[in-house]
This record gives structure tokens, sequence and C-alpha cells, in this order.
């Protein structure tokens, strides 16, 4: 995706979630049980996403202790069936990863009860740092040095997210690592098809709906590894510092489950494809500042970087496909349709030779 066209999903994103409203006193309620009393001042609807709703806002305590600049995050204006338990899900492992060396928003709250907002939802710390594709001050869009260094780090910070213990931080049940990789292109291809379930969805036509998941099967990696997989770790989901060229904080972990954490590493490089600036590391470069700090051999780079492109391209294929339903805005859909094209046909090309590991 564009910068241009993130900036304009974004926006129809956030009016949205505007027009539909969410009861800021009801929320300041509820954040009064938990935090004492306070008042929620300066809010505002923030233009970082496209699924999910963002209300940023300062805490005011009534004490007179400082006032905190916190997000509420809940899922999006037309629920899915699953949108309270990812919204749960996405709080829980922000809780676990407190003290690691994960960049990451701290965590404040989460509220299963939706008695209170009619839907599951959790408050975070906001975190100083500009969005990675759509907020890149002119300073660092002039500076490929600095946008060079701020992907390597990029790179480190899903290497250290791989190397968390995911049972120490007390994420047992979070997902089924035991068997997760033989899974994967069952899961994805079976997520194509429950899209059919909208009659508007044109469907996906595409050589890569059937080659793509057949050369996955057939190259299964022997070795089997755990730990907690972002799902989502694109520039448009990192937060990069203002003072130096390096990862702020990682954020959208909607997507978060227990799996190889390799694939993050696949992920990082299928979202890079025509979309990185002139400055930015080579794929290899990246690989080779993932294995510097990861424990994980990456010897199998490029089956990861096909499953992460048939893995997001099958995600990002829902949009269009509720969107011909009108639950989501037109401009979105088509546009990441594309973009799942785009990730298909790049998944053909590392099939060919043209990967890292290749």
């Amino acid at each position: 995706m564009s910068v241009e066209g993130a900036h304009t999903d974004a926006w129809a994103a956030a009016a949205h979630a505007r027009a539909a409203g969410l009861d800021t006193a009801a929320l300041q309620e509820w954040l009064s049980g938990r935090l004492g009393p306070g008042a929620i001042r300066e809010e505002r609807f923030l233009t970082g996403g496209t699924q999910n709703v963002l209300l940023g806002f300062t805490w005011e305590p009534a004490s007179g202790e400082s006032a905190r600049r916190l997000i509420y995050r809940g899922p999006p204006v037309n629920k899915r069936k699953n949108s309270d338990a990812v919204m749960l899900r996405e709080a829980r492992v922000l809780a676990a990863l407190t003290g690691s060396g994960v960049p990451h928003p701290g965590f404040v709250a989460a509220c299963e009860d939706l008695d209170v907002l009619g839907n599951a939802f959790f408050v975070m710390e906001a975190v100083d740092g500009f969005n990675g594709v759509s907020e890149v001050p002119e300073a660092v869009a002039a500076d490929e040095a600095w946008q060079h260094a701020m992907g390597l780090s990029h790179a480190r910070a899903v290497a250290r997210l791989g190397d968390v213990d995911p049972f120490a931080v007390g994420l047992e049940g979070f997902g089924k690592p035991e068997g997760w990789l033989a899974r994967q292109p069952g899961r994805w291809t079976g997520q194509l098809e429950s899209y059919r379930s909208f009659e508007t969805w044109p469907g996906l036509d595409h050589p890569g709906v059937e080659e793509i998941p057949r050369w996955l099967a057939e190259r299964l990696p022997s070795a089997e590894r755990a730990g907690i997989v972002h799902g989502d770790c694109h520039a448009g989901n990192v937060l990069f510092s203002h003072e130096v060229p390096e990862v702020a904080a990682l954020v959208d972990w909607e997507l978060s489950t227990l799996g190889d954490p390799l694939l993050d590493l696949g992920h990082l490089l299928a979202s890079r494809d025509g979309l990185t600036p002139s400055g930015a590391p080579t794929n290899a470069e990246m690989v080779e500042a993932y294995a510097e700090v990861s424990r994980h051999d990456v010897e199998a780079v490029d089956y990861f970087h096909v499953l992460a492109c048939f893995r997001f391209g099958a995600i990002l294929e829902g949009s269009q496909a509720r969107a011909s339903a009108g639950l989501v805005p037109e401009s979105v859909g088509e546009r990441l349709h594309a973009r799942t094209v785009s990730l298909f046909d790049q998944a053909l090309r590392v099939m060919d030779g043209e990967g890292v590991g290749s």
C-alpha cells in the first residue's frame, strides 16, 4: 500500500469510528474504578489503523497527579463474531510482555464486561513515536542513513519478540504451537473459502490460491519452534522514536498467537515489497540483522516468506469481502484486495527462486 493509500484508508476508518460514537462518559467511569477518580480530556480518534477503533486521550487524575496520555483500543464498528475475544487476547499479550526487552505499548487495563461499552476493549499507554508508514517526518524521509538504521532496528525488535519464552511470561494456552506450522497451508486456504459466506464477494482469481499452499505443504520444515508471533509486524504497525532511528513500540497485536516466530521474519520481508524508502536495508540485510539477535536458525527464511505472503493476503482479502457487503469502506476493500494480489505475486516469485535464501 502506498503512503497516500495508507492516509486515505486511515482517515476513512477514523471517520467511520467517529460517526459511530463512543461513550466517553462510560469509559471515564470505568477507568476511574481502576485508576482512581479522574477525567478524560483532549480525546480524538486516531487515524493509525483501518480495522479497530482507536481513541487517544489525556487522563487527568483528580488527585492532582501528573496527567497521562492513554489510548482506548476497541474492535471495529461493525464487530465480527470473534472481535471481543480478539481484544482480550491482544490485551493479554501486551500484559505478558511487561518488563521484557520487546518494545511495546504499556498495558493499563482491559474490560470484558460488554455492559460497559457494548464490546470488549483495553487501554494502553500512548507511545511517543511516529508511524513507520503514514507519519514519517520530512527530515527522516530525506535521510537515507536514518532510514537504513530504522529498518535494521525493526528486524532486531522482531527477533527479540521471537526470543521470548511464552510459557515463562504466562501465555500458556494462548495458542497451539504443537503442529502449528503443518496446519498453516490448510488454515489459510480455509480462510479464503470462508469469504464465500458473503454472497457479494466476487472471489479471488489468482493461480497462487492453489499453487502456494501446495508448495508449502510439500516443503514443510522439519524443525518446530514455539514462540510469540506478532502476526502483523509491517512498518505501519511500528512506532519509531523521534530521537534515534530505533523502534519505540510494536503495535496492533490483534493477530498475535503462539507458533513459529520465524513467521514474523517472513512477514517482515513480505510487507516490504515495493513499499520501502530509498535508504531501507535490503532483504538480505534485514535477515542478517534478525539473525544477529535471534536464537533461531534462519535457513528456511524463504519458506516463511512465502507462508507470510499467503497468510497476510488471505487475511486482507477479508476486507474486500466485507466491503462488498457494505460493512467496511469500499476504498479499504479495493486497496487491500490489490495488496492481496501483490502478495500472492510476490510469493510466486520467491517460489521461483527470488528469495533471500535461494
